[in-house]
């Protein structure tokens, strides 16, 4: 299964920016700062894929892949992501925050992003989760 996000990679940023401290974040989490949600909106997701695959020990990986840029004048350090899955009724069913920036990303730099899950419930709507800046640290 692939989905392929590219025309919707606008559509993400402003969803990204609109909810990027709302309730969907994990609970257990600090909010993100006053200075990390004026930022939000230069961090633009892009080329996002979702695919599974069966790995070796016959369990199915689902992975979301793309890439990040940062099109802001600040340098982050890290930068995690709460990744929210429904079940078909749009109820959640898992929220799982994971690193989206693990190492020094510049001012106009891209990286490729990759996301793996292997352990949704089989309620998942197989649907591509909401993706949430959930955190972001500047150098």
């Amino acid at each position: 299964m692939a989905v392929s996000l590219r025309l919707l990679a606008p559509v993400f940023l402003a969803w990204l920016v609109a909810v990027g401290c709302s309730s969907q974040q994990d609970q257990s989490a600090p909010a993100l700062t006053p200075e990390a949600k004026a930022y939000v909106r230069n961090l633009q997701l892009g080329d996002v894929t979702m695919k599974a695959t069966d790995s070796y020990a016959q369990q199915t990986v689902t992975e979301i892949e793309g890439k990040i840029t940062n099109a802001g004048d600040r340098t982050i350090q890290r930068a995690q992501v709460s990744c929210v899955f429904y079940n078909r009724f749009g109820e959640v069913i898992k929220r799982e925050r994971v690193p989206l920036i693990k190492t020094t990303l510049k001012p106009g730099e891209s990286r490729s992003f990759r996301l793996p899950f292997d352990d949704l419930p089989a309620s998942w709507n197989n649907q591509m989760p909401q993706l949430v800046i959930a955190s972001i640290e500047f150098s």
